[in-house]
């Protein structure tokens, strides 16, 4: 290998370890990528609500199914074949299919200001939208509506956004693989890294996975040992010959928004998309099952006009996608049944 070659991976390997200690030790947010403003609607009745990332100027967009139970919305309109090329804002939600209609709320506070795609008759906003379940955690007849839709995005801003059981992981659990009974509770977190050439890429999460949670390898938080005392670990407990009861699918899912203020085309969307999924699969065992509708959405506001380099993007949006994943279930609190991380 010649000097130069490895004066490269040196300096590769260097700016991944900072990278890497900035997300772990600053407070940092999607909300750091210019352009991007969320905001939380919590339900008080029960623990559910939704969480809407909002583009107003316009963002080129991407999104990437890896679960097998998926509840969205206007999906297919991302696809880099198809015509509209920007969306002006994500929806997260909770409360399974019921809860798409929180994207409701989110178009007519959109239209009131006059964004949306125009097509000479009226500015119709674009809002895709994904959502997972938590309707067994607390009332299942409580769920998100357009007016929290609409409450989410009036409680939007660009500062740091709030983590843990508001929002879209209000209501969210982790580790069901073995029961509800044996589940702790999830939520929502967010992070972002900044690099040294002037992109910002972020990462914000509702984790409400089957699987179990790790932290560079370590279990933290997931399925219980039947005394609840305990974790267990999913995976080991398989390998050991443990049959998990019958599950019914679409009950979980993580869901996620990666975004940079890069300008990037939907088809680089559509790849950082599908690269941000591997800081799921490295912080939630197992991922992407039968029993969750897995999707991350990808944002580029294009305020960064330099060229971009979409592999090195996509991998810090895996990395901020994983840090995202494990200050959620760090930032959670838990409900009776459902201890958090710093309980148990």
């Amino acid at each position: 290998m010649n000097s130069s070659r490895r004066d490269l991976l040196r300096g590769s390997l260097a700016f991944t370890l900072a990278a890497n200690l900035s997300a772990q030790t600053n407070k940092t947010a999607i909300t750091d990528v210019a352009g991007i403003k969320v905001g939380h609607f919590t339900d008080k009745r029960r623990p559910t609500g939704c969480t809407v990332i909002l583009t107003e100027a316009g963002a080129t967009a991407g999104v990437d199914v890896r679960g097998a139970a998926p509840g969205t919305r206007e999906t297919d309109l991302l696809d880099p074949q198809n015509l509209i090329q920007q969306v002006h804002a994500i929806v997260l939600s909770g409360g399974s299919a019921f809860g798409l209609e929180t994207a409701t709320g989110v178009v007519k506070y959109l239209e009131e200001r006059g964004i949306g795609y125009n097509t000479n008759f009226a500015k119709v906003p674009i809002v895709p939208a994904a959502i997972l379940f938590d309707l067994a955690v607390g009332d299942a007849k409580v769920r998100p509506n357009a007016k929290a839709g609409y409450e989410a995005c009036q409680n939007a801003s660009d500062k740091m956004s709030a983590e843990g059981n508001v929002g879209a992981g209000a209501g969210a659990t982790v580790g069901k693989l073995f029961g509800m009974d044996r589940a702790m509770k999830g939520g929502i977190g967010t992070s972002s890294i900044k690099l040294p050439n002037g992109f910002t890429v972020g990462a914000i999460v509702a984790v409400n996975a089957v699987g179990d949670v790790f932290e560079n390898g370590k279990l933290i938080a997931g399925a219980r040992t039947a005394d609840g005392k305990r974790l267990m670990g999913t995976m080991p407990a398989i390998l050991r010959g443990e049959n998990p009861p019958p599950l019914l699918g679409g009950t979980n899912t993580t869901i996620g928004v990666v975004a940079t203020d890069a300008k990037l085309t939907k088809a680089e969307c559509q790849k950082i998309a599908q690269m941000a999924h591997d800081g799921l699969a490295r912080t939630i065992n197992p991922a992407h099952t039968m029993f969750d509708g897995d999707t991350i959405f990808a944002l580029a506001t294009g305020k960064v006009e330099k060229a971009a380099n979409v592999t090195l993007l996509g991998a810090l949006a895996a990395e901020a996608m994983a840090q995202a994943v494990i200050r959620a279930v760090k930032a959670a609190k838990g409900l009776p049944g459902l201890p958090s991380v710093h309980e148990l």
